[in-house]
C-alpha cells in the first residue's frame, strides 16, 4: 500500500480487484446454441481472484474453446446436441501422410520415428482403417532400428531405448502377422531388459539412463506381449542369489511415485503428471488384476481426487498437471485412467464377494464427464481444414501424437470396459479378461457413425492385436 501511495497509483479495495478479475470472462460475446448445456459455455462459477500468468493463459484457452463449444458456427454441421461429426476421411489422409516422407525440418525428430509409426497406425486402427497394408514396409523399417545387443533405437545406429522399443512392439502388434512378430529378436530383447533392471525395483529407460515409472510400464508391456521369461540373467545389475525377476519390486517402485496430491510422478518425490498416472495404473494392471493390486499399492481415494481435478469446465477436456491448461493428449493419459479405476471399484462383474485390498462403495455412472470430454474432442480437438488430424487445443496445429491420443480418449469416453471371468463360450476363466461395450450412460451426444474403435485399456492398442500377439508367442517353445 505504501508503494502505491508513493507512486500515485490508485488504491483499490479487494472487492474492486475481485470484481474486475471475475468479470474478465463475463462478456465472451457468444450466444450459445440452446441445445448446449450452460456448463460448457459459461465461465467457471469458482475462480481464483489473484491474476497471474497462469490465470491469463487459462482465460485465453476458455476464449478460444467456448465459441466452438457453443455450436453457433453456421459453417459447421452440428447434430441435435450441438456436436459436430468426426472428420474421419480427413484424419485418415492426415495419418497416411505421417507414414510417408517428411520434409527436411523433421530431421530434428529423427529419434522419434518409432513413435510416428505407433501413433499413426494406432489412430488409423481406431478410425477403422486396415493397417495390414503397412506390414511389409514396417518390418523393413524396424529391422534397421533393432540393435544386435537388444532393444530398438529411434533409427539405424541409435542406442536402444525403452520408449522407442515399446512403440515399435505396439506398431508390429497393430499390423499383426507372423512376419511382423518374428521381426523382433526376443532373446536379445530379454537380455537387454535384464540389463535395465535395477536393484531398487525400477527399470532404466536406457543403459545409463533415468529410472522412472515409464520404464515400469513400458517394460511390463513388452515382457507380457512378447511372453519373455521373467527370470533375470546372472549379469543383470539386479540379480542376486535370491533370484529376483524382472517384476520384483516393480509395484513397490510405483507405490513410491505417488505424491502428496494423490497423483503419480515420474519418480519418487517428483510432480504429479497425468501420463505418469496412466503408466502407474497400467503397470500395476499387468502385474495383477486392478481390483487386487492397485488398492494394495496406491491410495485410490486420493488418486481419484487428483484425476477428477484434471477435468475443467467449460472446456470439458483434461489437463495433465495442477494449474495447467487442458490439452487433447490428456484425453487418453488422464481419460484412460478411468477404466482402470472403475475396475478397482467394481472388480470383476461376476464376483459378488471379491477379495479386495480395500473396501469401496459401489458407484453409479462415471467418475468424470464423458459428455464434456466428447464435446471438447469433437468441437475443439479437430483440425477442420484440409490438413485434418487432431490437436492439443484450437490454437495449436494437429500432429500424429495428438491424433493418436485424442482418438484414444474419444474411444474410452464412448465405451465402457468391464472385467469378466466368463468367456464367450460360457467357460470360466482363471483370470478375468477385459470386455468392451458401448457406454449406455446418459444421453449419447455424438452420432453413432462417429463412434471410433476400441483399444485395450492397458496396452492401448486394439484388443485383438493384444490377444493375437500374446497367443502367438505363448505357443512358441523357448526363444
Amino acid at each position: 500500500m505504501a508503494a502505491s501511495a508513493q507512486t500515485g497509483s490508485p488504491q483499490r479495495s479487494d472487492s474492486d480487484v475481485d470484481e474486475e478479475f471475475i468479470d474478465d470472462l463475463s462478456d465472451l460475446g457468444i450466444e450459445a446454441n440452446s441445445v448446449v448445456p450452460e456448463l460448457f459455455t459459461a465461465s467457471p462459477p469458482v475462480r481464483d481472484t489473484l491474476p497471474t500468468a497462469t490465470s491469463y493463459a487459462q482465460d485465453a484457452t476458455v476464449r478460444e474453446c467456448v465459441p466452438l463449444l457453443a455450436a453457433t458456427d453456421s459453417d459447421i454441421d452440428h447434430n441435435a446436441h450441438g456436436v459436430p461429426s468426426i472428420l474421419r476421411d480427413n484424419h485418415i489422409k492426415f495419418l497416411q501422410k505421417q507414414l510417408g516422407r517428411f520434409p527436411a525440418p523433421y530431421v530434428a525428430a529423427d529419434a522419434s520415428r518409432p513413435w510416428f509409426l505407433y501413433w499413426s497406425l494406432n489412430a488409423l486402427a481406431l478410425l477403422g482403417y486396415d493397417t495390414a497394408v503397412y506390414r511389409e514396409d514396417l518390418i523393413k523399417t524396424v529391422r534397421t532400428m533393432q540393435n544386435p545387443s537388444g532393444g530398438i533405437g529411434g533409427g539405424h545406429g541409435q542406442d536402444s531405448h525403452l520408449a522407442t522399443t515399446y512403440a515399435v512392439v505396439l506398431a508390429l502388434a497393430i499390423v499383426g502377422g507372423e512376419d511382423a512378430y518374428e521381426a523382433i529378436d526376443r532373446k536379445s530383447m530379454w537380455k537387454w531388459l535384464c540389463s535395465l533392471k535395477q536393484p531398487g525395483g525400477g527399470i532404466q529407460m536406457a543403459l545409463g539412463g533415468e529410472v522412472d515409472v515409464r520404464g515400469a510400464y513400458c517394460a511390463a508391456v513388452i515382457v507380457t506381449l512378447l511372453d519373455l521369461p521373467l527370470d533375470l540373467s546372472t549379469d543383470s545389475p539386479a540379480w542376486t542369489p535370491e533370484r529376483p525377476t524382472l517384476f520384483t519390486g516393480l509395484a513397490d517402485y510405483v507405490r513410491r511415485c505417488q505424491t502428496f496430491e494423490g497423483g503419480i510422478s515420474g519418480k519418487p518425490d517428483g510432480e504429479a503428471h497425468g501420463a505418469y498416472a496412466f503408466c502407474a495404473l497400467g503397470c500395476l494392471s499387468i502385474l495383477d488384476t486392478p481390483h487386487r493390486i492397485i488398492p494394495r499399492y496406491l491410495d485410490v481415494p486420493r488418486l481419484i481426487s487428483w484425476l477428477s481435478s484434471r477435468q475443467y469446465a467449460p472446456e470439458g477436456g483434461f489437463s495433465g498437471r495442477t494449474n495447467k491448461l487442458v490439452d487433447g493428449c490428456y484425453s487418453h493419459w488422464v481419460g484412460g485412467c478411468w477404466p482402470l479405476i472403475d475396475a478397482v471399484l467394481k472388480g470383476a462383474i461376476e464376483l459378488e464377494d471379491q477379495p479386495n485390498e480395500a473396501s469401496f462403495t459401489p458407484h453409479q455412472g462415471s467418475l468424470y464427464s464423458r459428455e464434456g470430454l466428447i464435446r471438447y474432442i469433437l468441437c475443439c480437438g479437430q483440425d477442420r481444414s484440409k490438413r485434418g488430424g487432431l490437436r492439443d487445443k484450437p490454437s495449436r496445429p494437429s500432429d500424429a501424437y495428438h491424433t493418436c491420443y485424442v482418438l484414444s480418449g474419444l474411444s474410452s469416453a464412448q465405451h465402457q470396459w468391464d472385467l469378466t471371468y466368463v468367456n464367450e463360450d460360457e467357460t470360466i476363466l482363471s483370470e478375468p479378461k477385459w470386455v468392451a461395450s458401448p457406454c449406455a450412460e446418459g444421453t449419447q451426444v455424438f452420432n453413432e457413425e462417429d463412434r471410433v474403435g476400441t483399444i485395450h485399456p492397458v496396452y492401448t492398442i486394439p484388443q485383438e492385436s493384444v490377444d493375437d500377439m500374446k497367443a502367438y508367442f505363448a505357443s512358441k517353445q523357448g526363444f
